[in-house]
């Protein structure tokens, strides 16, 4: 069989995407699909993303990690995806679609693809850094000096210690500078990204969280690019959150399976 390909990528968090509305292909395939991630024999990607009819909203993302786990919601995979699904002419300046957390809104402007993420109501202090889920769990430590500093070394560290092993958890070093600067170790890729989706809007929330910024919209760095976070807080509770940033496709391809 003979699949259609589209490489999209969100300021450097680049995935595989399929436009799966007849349902051909197989999820249970985890050798596949991280065979499909793998960079130096496969197309290469920190993960795949099936787009998929919905009943009642525009379509249904599925995600899943290089790994070929499929897994909890990615951010910048939201923001890809609504851009594939404006290429394929589903959407056009708006969308509301399904994935793994529920229900999310995304906006497509010439600038920018936006995504609404879900509420954060709980955000707890373990170690030295606070953890929050904003659709995929985050642990967000504050560093001096994040150059230098080894990502792949200590987000290994922290993603296998006791409190996180079991289930994993994505990790974010964060630098408290003019514009906020972080660098993510993600689970399920089990390395560095050049930036996540859910990291970023986690990152933003704890910095609020811990009187460090006041900014909304706040502006934040990564490896492969700036992402903007806008949200509302009312009594501990994060609502009304926004991801926006660029999204583009690189090219597309086939490949036989």
């Amino acid at each position: 069989m003979i699949i259609e390909f589209y490489k999209y990528q969100g300021t450097g968090n680049d995935f595989i995407l399929i436009d799966d509305r007849e349902n051909e292909f197989n999820i249970d395939d985890r050798g596949l699909i991280s065979a499909l991630c793998e960079r130096r024999m496969g197309i290469g990607g920190d993960g795949l993303i099936l787009l998929r009819e919905h009943e009642t909203l525009d379509f249904e993302m599925i995600y899943f990690n290089a790994d070929g786990k499929q897994s909890s919601m990615c951010g910048n995979g939201g923001r890809c995806i609504i851009a594939f699904a404006n290429l394929l002419e589903m959407v056009k300046t708006k969308t509301t679609f399904m994935a793994i957390d529920g229900e999310h809104k995304g906006k497509i402007t010439e600038e920018a693809i936006a995504l609404q993420m879900q509420d954060v109501s709980k955000i707890e202090g373990v170690g030295d850094g606070l953890v929050i889920d904003t659709g995929s769990p985050h642990y967000i430590e504050m560093v001096d000096d994040l150059e230098h500093l080894d990502v792949n070394k200590e987000g290994r560290r922290i993603r296998n210690s006791k409190e996180f092993k079991k289930e994993g958890i994505n990790v974010n070093f964060v630098l408290d500078a003019a514009q906020l600067q972080m660098r993510t170790y993600e689970r399920g890729v089990e390395g560095e990204t050049l930036s996540c989706g859910t990291g970023v809007v986690a990152t933003a929330i704890a910095m609020h969280y811990a009187n460090c910024i006041e900014d909304n919209p706040v502006s934040i760095k990564t490896k492969g690019g700036e992402l903007t976070v806008s949200f509302e807080e009312f009594n501990g509770t994060y609502r009304n959150i926004w991801l926006i940033g660029e999204a583009s496709m690189v090219y597309a391809g086939e490949f036989e399976c």
